[in-house]
């Protein structure tokens, strides 16, 4: 990867920006058609979206570090090669290195309504001393009326079990006002209860205290409601075998450095994943997973 924004200035074009952010890290930022949206090379970390003529949807930290040895405390961080700490190395960072390392800036399509944009990421020695498999790593995110964000990874030399997510932050007015749909019936790992099984009831999934689950299911759809913003978003993923939902509450937020201790009620995690019983195995085939958020309206509080 090379940091040489005027190198990258190829890629700029009416409505599309090559700056530095926050930190000096470098990005991209839209501004289209009505569509705004950004993404930093760093951690190929999606930090802003908004459709035209509504507010933006994805919720960063006042606190986020924004350096180059940490993630952004925010947006859409990727998680690879593994979800959470790691499985048997207490010393390596959680969540895996991909969120902290610089992607390359590969493609800027400048769209009618906003834009599409690729960044990629492969091995080196230092991914190789932490995960030792070469590996190549594409996200493409377009900016549009829709946000669609797709991961897609190989790796040489036979399959390897590994996970990945869409560490998707979202902004709320009240995240003990929200209600998630779509979630009813399916196991959960519970990891605020030591990682105790337990299935969804059906009423809608609501936030009462410190809540980080894993839901065990395929492609399901979850429609999240937002009445104190009046609005509801809607999340339809593909190629992903879990559904996480993160909130840190009070004491949580008060022991994370980055993250502001009165910050938890304006934000909700819902994250497209490939993790625990529905872990990823890549292999030379590329495998892709998929969300795409909308945004829409609603015309009175719930």
């Amino acid at each position: 990867m090379t940091d040489d924004l005027a190198a990258m200035q190829r890629f700029a074009a009416e409505g599309v920006v090559i700056d530095r952010g926050p930190g000096g890290l470098p990005r991209v930022a839209i501004d289209r058609g009505g569509a705004t949206g950004e993404v930093f090379l760093h951690g190929a970390t999606v930090t802003r979206w908004r459709a035209p003529g509504a507010a933006e949807v994805l919720w960063v930290s006042g606190s986020s570090r924004w350096q180059a040895d940490a993630p952004i405390r925010g947006g859409i961080p990727v998680c690879f090669p593994w979800f959470g700490p790691h499985p048997t190395r207490g010393d390596l960072p959680a969540h895996g290195f991909a969120r902290v390392r610089a992607w390359t800036l590969v493609v800027v399509e400048p769209l009618a309504v906003g834009a599409r944009v690729a960044l990629e990421l492969g091995d080196d020695a230092a991914t190789r001393a932490l995960w030792p498999h070469r590996f190549r790593l594409r996200l493409e995110a377009t900016f549009a009326r829709e946000l669609t964000v797709a991961l897609t990874g190989t790796v040489d030399g036979g399959e390897v079990a590994c996970d990945a997510a869409l560490h998707t932050y979202l902004a709320v007015a009240d995240v003990r006002r929200v209600a998630l749909h779509g979630l009813a019936g399916m196991t959960f790992i519970d990891k605020v209860r030591a990682a105790e099984r337990q299935v969804e009831g059906e009423a809608p999934l609501r936030i009462a205290g410190e809540t980080d689950r894993v839901y065990l299911g395929t492609d399901r759809a979850v429609r999240l409601d937002d009445p104190s913003a009046r609005r509801s978003l809607s999340f339809t993923p593909a190629g992903a075998g879990a559904t996480v939902v993160w909130n840190p509450w009070i004491d949580k937020a008060k022991r994370m450095p980055d993250f502001g201790d009165d910050e938890w009620p304006g934000m909700i995690c819902v994250e497209t994943a490939n993790a625990a019983d529905a872990g990823w195995r890549l292999g030379a085939t590329p495998r892709t997973m998929r969300v795409t958020i909308a945004a829409a309206a609603t015309t009175a509080a719930r």
